[in-house]
């Protein structure tokens, strides 16, 4: 029998919510950033009365574990915890830079990817996909790179990979140099996070509430004063 999941991710300056049964979906994007906590519980509840469903009625909730914004992926884990808590659901975790892969995927990159997501402080969050078997497997782990860094390894390596994620943008001086194909729009998206959820289900992937853990590659949030005016000259 086909699942009921949720699915939700606040890695990013943006809201990503979904809603399956069966094959039938439910997707809403909200403004996330400073609005993200006090957005998601409402919007949750308002995507599953679309789709006709109480928490009761899922069989799992899916989150986006990471690696993004501080406070997003905290708010992600903490909702997913107090839902699956009261409902007595599971729990999957979800890579958040893995279902920019599939978002990119979806469009067409093909089934090898580097993700790079804007990780401020003039950093990149950064991993290397690939999909085999209808799933997908971590080549690189996530880590933090610098743009320009990034850029030139992957460039070097020649290998064919197509490269998704806001670095793109956000570092497109970084990127001159790549030549490779490049899908700057991707992002953790409802639909790329159902597909994720079904097969972490298929698996059998489950936690315990208590488990739905953020995933961070960095440890320090925040610049100092001169570390910020350094950043300024530097770009």
């Amino acid at each position: 029998m086909s699942p009921r999941l949720l699915v939700l991710d606040t890695s990013t300056e943006s809201l990503h919510l979904g809603v399956c049964d069966g094959e039938r979906e439910w997707v809403r994007v909200v403004p996330g950033g400073a609005q993200a906590s006090a957005a998601l519980l409402p919007a949750l509840m308002a995507l599953l009365d679309e789709a006709g469903l109480a928490l009761r009625d899922l069989d799992a909730i899916a989150f986006g574990r990471g690696p993004g914004a501080f406070t997003g992926v905290r708010v992600a884990c903490a909702v997913t915890q107090g839902l699956a808590f009261g409902a007595s659901l599971a729990v999957l975790a979800l890579d958040s830079l893995m279902a920019v892969a599939e978002d990119a995927r979806a469009q067409g990159a093909g089934e090898r990817v580097w993700v790079a997501v804007d990780a401020r402080m003039g950093e990149v969050y950064a991993a290397r996909m690939e999909r085999v078997d209808a799933a997908w497997r971590t080549l690189d782990a996530p880590a933090l790179h610098s743009p320009l860094a990034l850029a030139r390894r992957i460039a070097d390596t020649a290998s064919g990979d197509a490269v998704a994620g806001n670095s793109l943008l956000v570092h497109s001086a970084a990127w001159t140099g790549f030549d490779g194909g490049r899908w700057p729009a991707s992002a953790p998206r409802a639909a790329a996070l159902l597909t994720l959820a079904r097969t972490a289900w298929a698996r059998g992937e489950r936690l315990d509430a208590a488990e739905a853990l953020p995933l961070y590659v960095r440890d320090k949030v925040a610049a100092t004063s001169a570390e910020r005016a350094a950043l300024r000259g530097a770009s």
